[in-house]
C-alpha cells in the first residue's frame, strides 16, 4: 500500500497524501492540500488552496478544486474547501474556496456525483447522496440538502436552498428556495409540479407518506390562500406526518421565499 504519483505530476512540499492515493499525469497538488486514502486523481487535475478530500474519491481530468473565490472581496484569507468521502467528480468540475464573509468554507459531503462542468461558487454547502448533472452552476452561498437530484444546465441563484429529496429538471432557473420532496422545473415561471414520487420510492418512503406529501403540496400550490393559510391547512390535515412537518418547517424558515 503506497502512494502512486505519475512522473509528470507535481505534488508540492507540504501536501499530505494518505495510503493508496493515486495522482495521474500532469496533475498538480498544492502544498496545503490533504487527500484521504484510496482517492484517485486522474490526469490534468489541479487541486490548490486549503483543500481537504476524504477517502475513496474519484476526480476526473481537468477538474479544478480549491481555486480562489470568484469574489472581489476576497483578499487571500486562509479559507477552505472541504470534500467528504466516496464522491465522483467528473471532467472540468470547479469547486472554489470559501470566503470570510460566508463562513470561510465551501463544503461537499459524501457519496455525491458531480457530472461534467458543474461549478460551486464560494461558501456553497452541498450535502450527501446528491446527483448534480452536467453544466449546472451554483452561485455563492447556495445550499443543496441530502438526496436532491438536479438536472443539467440548471442555475441556482446565490443564498438559495434546494431541499432534501427534491428533483429539479434540466434548464431550470432556480430563483427561490425549493422545499423538500418536490419536483420543480421551469425558467420563468419556476414552479412545483408535484411530489418527487420516483425518488421517494427509491429512498424507501411508504406509499401512504408519499400520497400525503402529494396532497400537502397541492394545498401549498393553491392560489386562493395566503402562505400562512396554506401552512395552517396543511398542518391541520397532515401535521402528524414527519415528512409533512419537515416540508412546512422548511417553508416557514425560508428567508428568500419558496416556490409554489
Amino acid at each position: 500500500m503506497s502512494v502512486k504519483i505519475h512522473p509528470t505530476a507535481i505534488v508540492e512540499k507540504g501536501a499530505e497524501l494518505d495510503i493508496d492515493v493515486e495522482v495521474g499525469p500532469f496533475s498538480i497538488i498544492g502544498a496545503q492540500v490533504r487527500i484521504g486514502a484510496n482517492t484517485k486523481i486522474q490526469s490534468h487535475v489541479v487541486i490548490n488552496g486549503r483543500t481537504t478530500l476524504g477517502k475513496d474519491n474519484r476526480v476526473f481530468p481537468f477538474a479544478a478544486l480549491g481555486a480562489v473565490p470568484q469574489d472581489l472581496k476576497y483578499k487571500n484569507e486562509p479559507t477552505e474547501l472541504w470534500i467528504g468521502d466516496d464522491n465522483t467528480i467528473r471532467e472540468s468540475v470547479t469547486l472554489n474556496l470559501g470566503t470570510v464573509q460566508g463562513g470561510g468554507k465551501t463544503v461537499l459531503g459524501s457519496r455525491n456525483l458531480l457530472m461534467a462542468y458543474v461549478h460551486f461558487g464560494h461558501d456553497c454547502i452541498v450535502g450527501n447522496d446528491i446527483v448534480i448533472s452536467n453544466a449546472t452552476q451554483l452561485a455563492g452561498h447556495a445550499t443543496v440538502q441530502d438526496f436532491a437530484v438536479i438536472g443539467g444546465m440548471v442555475g441556482v441563484a446565490q443564498f438559495l436552498t434546494v431541499g432534501a429529496h427534491c428533483y429539479i429538471a434540466g434548464r431550470t432557473a432556480v430563483d427561490r428556495d425549493v422545499p423538500p420532496y418536490v419536483i420543480a422545473y421551469g425558467e420563468r415561471p419556476f414552479e412545483i409540479r408535484g411530489a418527487n414520487i420516483v425518488g421517494l420510492r427509491r429512498r424507501g418512503l411508504k406509499a401512504e407518506s408519499i400520497s400525503v406529501l402529494n396532497e400537502a403540496i397541492k394545498l401549498w400550490k393553491r392560489p386562493d390562500l395566503s402562505k400562512d393559510q396554506c401552512l395552517l391547512e396543511i398542518e391541520s390535515q397532515y401535521g402528524e406526518y414527519a415528512e409533512v412537518k419537515q416540508f412546512v418547517d422548511f417553508i416557514r424558515k425560508s428567508e428568500r421565499g419558496c416556490i409554489k
